[in-house]
């Protein structure tokens, strides 16, 4: 069982007039709005900022790649 049922919410609610009144509330839900807002750019801005990392390149001489490939060895 997870979630917040609608007896859940309603408590919440009741609970939220009692603590701030009627009039504070439309002002407290703008303020969790925009704070979920940014918070939401914040973490995609994070996500979009991480750089994919780049393909590792191997450089073969010659010699080397006329051997066969079992006895290549990658240079250290």
């Amino acid at each position: 069982m997870s979630g917040i049922g609608a007896t859940g919410f309603l408590l919440i609610v009741i609970v939220a007039l009692l603590l701030f009144g009627p009039n504070k509330l439309p002002e407290l839900g703008k303020a969790f709005g925009r704070t979920l807002r940014e918070f939401k750019k914040g973490a995609n801005g994070i996500l979009e900022e991480q750089p994919e990392p780049a393909p590792r390149r191997v450089e073969v001489s010659a010699a080397e790649a006329e051997q066969p490939k079992a006895e290549r060895r990658l240079p250290e």
